[in-house]
């Protein structure tokens, strides 16, 4: 049986490793009624597609696409949706930030910007 001293570390690191990806999200815009979890709760069915590229995005990956910008209606929505995208993008390998930044051409869904850690999120909303 491992003692308490044993497990200690682990569950230190498991404390550690929750409280950053906590603090990692960006913080909400005040008047927001878009959050960046629900923003990732929509895109969770285009994971494949991000991470291999191959194929076209599947009929739920679209939809969750299309329920985003369709449901960001005010400025402060559409600049939330963005930032949450650009975080995301932020942490992302080249590869995945260009399958993501396919998405919405090939879910025929337009975007005024491009989905990249460089893009200034008030200049295109």
């Amino acid at each position: 049986m491992a003692s308490f001293s044993a497990r200690k570390p682990t569950s230190v690191a498991l404390l550690v490793m929750i409280t950053v990806a906590l603090f990692a999200q960006p913080a909400p815009t005040a008047e927001a009624a878009v959050s960046c979890d629900s923003v990732l709760s929509s895109l969770t069915p285009c994971l494949g597609f991000v991470l291999v590229g191959v194929g076209n995005p599947s009929t739920s990956c679209c939809n969750g696409v299309r329920s985003i910008f369709n449901g960001a209606t005010t400025t402060e929505d559409r600049q939330a949706v963005c930032s949450c995208l650009k975080s995301l993008a932020s942490s992302a390998t080249p590869s995945i930030i260009n399958n993501a930044a396919a998405l919405p051409g090939k879910c025929s869904v337009s975007v005024p910007y491009a989905i990249s850690p460089s893009t200034d999120c008030s200049r295109y909303i």
